[in-house]
């Protein structure tokens, strides 16, 4: 029986995550601060950790010799506490995955996986509390990327995620734009014409689990193919609603589109689909959750 350990996995699609590979036979521990709840029950074992002090990763894995096949890190907020869990897990990990972002990219359409070389990238060890905003969230998942492929003597590979969009979505950005439009309040947006990519939530966790199963390595950026404008968005939900949508300036923050972004950024997924995984299309798994949130209350 394969050996993981998932670091976090009790939101979003780290939970299908963790569900996946209950489901399929592997022996799953879950490493987290302990604060949220899980549906796992006895099906997982558990380790509390805090990925800002190392001592508590230390007494949690320096517990146990465990030798995990892989790891999957869906909690690293800053490039220490990437380097803190290759060090206290040295030689006890075949496969280290990490979820990192397409935010990692300039911004653009079509970003190709070679628009941001991790292995060349120079380091800067920061803890997450000094990675501001936007451009932190940026820069943190490029330093994480970095000390992982730079340092780690163990097999890698990287998610770059677009944009995550699920029932389960826990955050509601998407569903902040559908209940707006139906209620016919005005949506902040400087640039409704910025291009977006997206993907499932589930297809996100399938797509881990795949890359561990076929030991892909390297950075990929997996997602539904192709992109939307955000006018785009939301003309297609005012459609569904039968109204129209308000596009107003980002004046106000109650009012502000979360998917507000200076500028376009939607990966090219070509590298993905040609490892044979098959991923939703953008119309489908878009107009399906529009019409879950519009029957919505």
């Amino acid at each position: 029986m394969k050996k993981a350990l998932v670091i976090g996995g009790t939101q979003f699609f780290g939970k299908r995550l963790v569900r996946n590979l209950v489901d399929s036979g592997w022996d799953v521990t879950i490493a987290t601060r302990g604060r949220t709840p899980d549906p796992f029950g006895d099906s997982v074992q558990r380790l509390i950790i805090d990925r800002e002090d190392r001592k508590t990763l230390e007494e949690a894995f320096g517990s146990t010799d465990t030798f995990y096949d892989c790891v999957f890190d869906q909690s690293c907020y800053s490039p220490i506490e990437v380097k803190d869990a290759l060090e206290v897990l040295k030689g006890r990990v075949g496969h280290y995955l990490f979820t990192s972002t397409m935010s990692v990219y300039d911004y653009g359409t079509s970003k190709q996986e070679s628009e941001y070389d991790p292995y060349a990238y120079p380091i800067e060890l920061k803890s997450r509390r000094e990675y501001i905003g936007v451009s932190g969230y940026k820069e943190t998942k490029r330093q994480a990327e970095a000390v992982l492929f730079q340092t780690g003597d163990v097999p890698a590979t990287a998610f770059r995620f677009p944009l995550v969009i699920g029932e389960d979505d826990y955050t509601g950005r998407l569903q902040f734009h559908v209940d707006r439009v139906k209620a016919g309040l005005p949506i902040g947006i400087d640039n409704p014409e910025s291009r977006l990519g997206y993907i499932d939530s589930e297809d996100a966790a399938r797509f881990i689990q795949f890359a561990a199963d076929q030991k892909l390595q390297g950075p990929y950026n997996p997602g539904s193919p192709g992109d939307l404008s955000l006018q785009e968005l939301l003309d297609r939900i005012a459609h569904a609603a039968n109204t129209e949508a308000i596009i107003v300036p980002s004046t106000e923050k109650e009012s502000t589109s979360p998917y507000n972004f200076e500028a376009s950024l939607s990966p090219d997924v070509s590298k993905a689909v040609a490892t044979g995984f098959e991923f939703r299309k953008l119309d489908d798994v878009m107009d399906g959750l529009i019409q879950y949130y519009l029957q919505t209350e």
